[in-house]
Parts: C-alpha cells; sequence; structure tokens
C-alpha cells in the first residue's frame, strides 16, 4: 500500500521557506551560526524521516543500516536480506534506477529491493553540505537540472521543491595578444568580439560571421570525424581556442580520433543569450539532489533500500533473495565480465579542491572566488579542464553567499577511476553492440541508464529513458506481482 506523504516532507515544502526569511533578517550573525541553525533544522527533518524508514524497516523484518554496514560485502555481519522475495531487483541507486524503483512501488504496487556499493543514494548526482566552509556541493562534478519535456518536469517536482537557476559558463581563453579573456561558454557575439576584436552586434551579422569561418568537408562528404564536424560548425578560430585542447583534455585523444557526433552538435550561438541550456525548466531542488533520492525511495513500504551492497558479490556468495525480475544500471561489460570479453572504454574525473577562507568582497555578487559557478580552463596552459565554485547555486543554506570564504574544485579527466562517460569511438561502439546483442537476451533483467546502455545521457534524459523504460516494462507484462503462493 502507497504510504502517505511523510511529515518530513512537509516540512521540507514549509519550514525551510519560514527559516530562510528569519535568517535573511540575522544580519550580525555569523556563518557559522548561520550554519548551526541550517544543520540543526537540517537533522530534525532527518529525524522524522529516520522514523519513518525505521517504522518501514521493521514492518518488513529488516536490521537497521548501521547493523548492515559491520559486513564487508553484504547485508551485515549478522542480518540477512529483511525479506524473502521481491518482485524487482534493482541495481543502482542513481536516477535511472531510483526512478524505476519508485515506479514500480508507487504505480504497480510491487515489492522492490534496491541496492547501491556506495554508502549513500544519488549516484553521482550525491551532494551534501560540506561542514568545513558551510556550503552545499556535489561529490562527483556539478549537476545542472534542465528539461524541455514535461513529463519529466512534472515527475521531478513530486519530490522536492525546485529553485530557478539558469545556468551560465566562462572560459578563460587566451588571445593571440597572450592575454587571457573570461567569455562566454558556448561562444556569444561577446565571446567573437573579445577574443577576435570583431564588431558583431546583431544576428544576422553573426550567422554572416560563422559562414565566412566554417571549413566544410571537401565534396560536400559529411563530417569523418571529430574535428571535421567542429570546423564544418565553428570554424577554425574558434575550434583552436575553445574546444581543440578542451576536447583533447576530456577525452585523451585528438577531436580526429573521435565520432563526428562528438563535435558535431557544438552550440552555434548568433544572439547575445549567454545561458548554457535553452530548455523552459531550469532549476535545482531547494535542498539538494540528496533529498529528492531519498524522498523517492522513502514514498512507499514496498521499498527497501540497501546500501555498501556489491552485487557480484552477493551473487557469487549466494546472499540474494529471491526475485522475480533484476533491473541493472551499472556498466554493461561489468555485468558480462565473466565472459572474458574486451571492456568498454570510460573516462572518470579526478577532483582537486581547495578552501579560501578570505575571498574578496563584490558588492553586486557577494564574496567569491571567481565570476560564475563554472569556468572552463579550454587551453592546454593547464591540465585541469574547469573549476567549479558551489557557492554560486541558489540552494545554499540562508546566509552563505553573503559571508567570506568559500570552496573551489578543480576538474581533471582521467582514465582512471568511477567510469563516468562512455568514449565514443567506432571501435567501441562496435564492441558495446555485442554486448547489446547478449543483454537482449535476458529474459529477467532490464539494463538501464547511462553505464548500461554506454551513452552519455543528462540528467532529465535519464529520467525520461527510465520512465519510458518502465512503460514498456509494464506494457510488456513482465512488471507483475509474481509472489510465492504463501504471500497470497
Amino acid at each position: 500500500m502507497r504510504r502517505e506523504t511523510s511529515r518530513a516532507r512537509d516540512v521540507d515544502a514549509v519550514g525551510v521557506d519560514g527559516i530562510h526569511e528569519r535568517l535573511q533578517d540575522d544580519d550580525d550573525e555569523t556563518s557559522r551560526v548561520v550554519f548551526e541553525r541550517w544543520r540543526a533544522f537540517d537533522r530534525a527533518v532527518d529525524a522524522l524521516e529516520t522514523v519513518t524508514r525505521g517504522a518501514r524497516e521493521e514492518t518488513a523484518g529488516g536490521a537497521a543500516r548501521a547493523s548492515e554496514r559491520e559486513g564487508d560485502a553484504g547485508w551485515g555481519a549478522e542480518a540477512e536480506a529483511p525479506e524473502a522475495f521481491f518482485d524487482v531487483l534493482v541495481v543502482g541507486c542513481g536516477l535511472s534506477g531510483c526512478t524505476i524503483a519508485e515506479r514500480c512501488a508507487n504505480e504497480l504496487g510491487l515489492k522492490v529491493l534496491i541496492i547501491d556499493k556506495r554508502d549513500h543514494v544519488g549516484g553521482n548526482c550525491y551532494d551534501y553540505v560540506d561542514e568545513k566552509c558551510a556550503i552545499r556541493r556535489s561529490m562527483y562534478g556539478a549537476h545542472l537540472f534542465h528539461t524541455k519535456h514535461e513529463r519529466v518536469w512534472e515527475y521531478v517536482q513530486r519530490f522536492s521543491e525546485w529553485i530557478p537557476y539558469e545556468h551560465r559558463v566562462r572560459g578563460r581563453v587566451m588571445r593571440d595578444d597572450g592575454k587571457p579573456v573570461t567569455v562566454p561558454i558556448p561562444p556569444t557575439r561577446e565571446t567573437v568580439n573579445k577574443l577576435f576584436d570583431e564588431d558583431v552586434r546583431t544576428d544576422a551579422e553573426m550567422e554572416a560571421w560563422y559562414g565566412r569561418e566554417r571549413k566544410l568537408p571537401p565534396n560536400g562528404d559529411p563530417p569523418a570525424n571529430g574535428e571535421e564536424a567542429a570546423l564544418a560548425r565553428v570554424g577554425e578560430r574558434l575550434y583552436e581556442k575553445v574546444f581543440r585542447h578542451y576536447t583533447k583534455k576530456q577525452w585523451d585523444k585528438e577531436p580526429k580520433e573521435l565520432d563526428a557526433s562528438v563535435l558535431q552538435r557544438l552550440p552555434c550561438r548568433v544572439t547575445a543569450d549567454d545561458r548554457y541550456f535553452s530548455d523552459p525548466h531550469q532549476a535545482l531542488p531547494r535542498r539538494g539532489y540528496t533529498r529528492v533520492f531519498e524522498n523517492m525511495l522513502t514514498s512507499n513500504d514496498l521499498i527497501t533500500v540497501r546500501l555498501e551492497c556489491d552485487y557480484f558479490e552477493l551473487l557469487r556468495r549466494g546472499k540474494f533473495p529471491r526475485r522475480a525480475f533484476t533491473v541493472y544500471t551499472g556498466p554493461i561489460d561489468g555485468y558480462y565480465a565473466s565472459l572474458g570479453m574486451p571492456r568498454l572504454e570510460y573516462r572518470s574525473l579526478r577532483f582537486e579542491e581547495e578552501y579560501i577562507n578570505d575571498t574578496p568582497a563584490d558588492s553586486e555578487n557577494g564574496y567569491f572566488f571567481q565570476e560564475a559557478m563554472v569556468v572552463n580552463y579550454p587551453g592546454a596552459d593547464v591540465d585541469y579542464t574547469r573549476i567549479v565554485e558551489y557557492k554560486h547555486t541558489p540552494n545554499q543554506p540562508p546566509g552563505r553567499k553573503d559571508r567570506p570564504g568559500t570552496v573551489i574544485v578543480r576538474e581533471y579527466s582521467s582514465d582512471v577511476g568511477e567510469p563516468y562517460y562512455p568514449v565514443p569511438t567506432s571501435k567501441n561502439r562496435e564492441l558495446y553492440e555485442k554486448y547489446a546483442e547478449l543483454a537482449a537476451r535476458e529474459p529477467h533483467v532490464a539494463f538501464v541508464g547511462r553505464l548500461a546502455s554506454y551513452k552519455y545521457f543528462n540528467m532529465d534524459e535519464a529520467v525520461l529513458n527510465a520512465l519510458e523504460m518502465f512503460d514498456n516494462l509494464k506494457e510488456k507484462g513482465v512488471l507483475a506481482v509474481k509472489r510465492p503462493p504463501s504471500e497470497f
């Protein structure tokens, strides 16, 4: 039976505004006091949700999370799985997995067990308030929600209040005279004018500028690789200044080694619009992404969450309860690792954080290290691709932007670490097709999401993909209550 909306979510929707208003009037408080008040409120909400989760787990016969974590790989040193049977097992507590789990429980009334090898929900979208600086930040790189899909926008609003936020990115680019300038990314008229001493003023003039700059493949052929695609989109000068070295750092490959699709959609702005996205819905959850996932997974008693559980280790040890159907959101090549096939290629990220106690006060923008949340470094003069300053986001603890101190995170692309991005080459695409053929033969397993599909998804695309996969599985009849006779 679907559980009623918890008191915790009511507090989330109403109480935050109240505390925000009170703290905004508290101009003489230090940033630490502001944070302590915010954290006290946050803990109160956590306590309410812990009660609801605890009641649900006790009803299901499950053990508390603390006891589960005593084991090195499994349900815990003493505890077993909280149920003998589940209708659906979901592997991965990220966007795809949580969406499938929530829909299975709330729309179809299925018993769902969702697991993750990490110690938190949310996958790469996980965020938290850093107690060193009282700033809400992401653990795995910046995540910005934007969508044109009304179905997705309606869906995510069920689990949080969202604050409008139009993301703008700047790039620190070196001019031909050796002087660095900060310009909008993707390139706009301002970018072109600052970099090349142009005087482009209208949309028509910008269209004409692109027309003069572009270098199309010979004989009218389509671009054969990423470099040809970029030259056909933005021309040689912008390509060299903004895209070539950034692409090399991101993928550890020259653009000519990548599929044309990687750079074929480079944005060619002809207007003065300097927003990074143009979708009608652009927002951030008021209390962060982690709270969204928690609200999804506590929305129904039928969902059981287990963290720090390695799917393959549990399979090896025979620790899983019986289940009718599995939804797998991890790397597809990892699922078939025992077959000895070549592994797919992924890129990862390495993060280098720096806490800054003294930041200059800007009367208009507050106390910040840089002028935007994200500043790209597309040149070959530094190894990192960008610097992220989360303090710019509107869902920070109340009053935090008006106090000194910040944290910045430099991002380095790497081939070592957690898989983030599939590497788009013809070799990888052909290898993935072989894995996809194997996956198509699995009658009781669905492969969903970025890693399982070996395809990059924006956040909204991941949600939409999961919703559509749920629709497809429901129509096929594979998602249905199939419990043992003793359960009826």
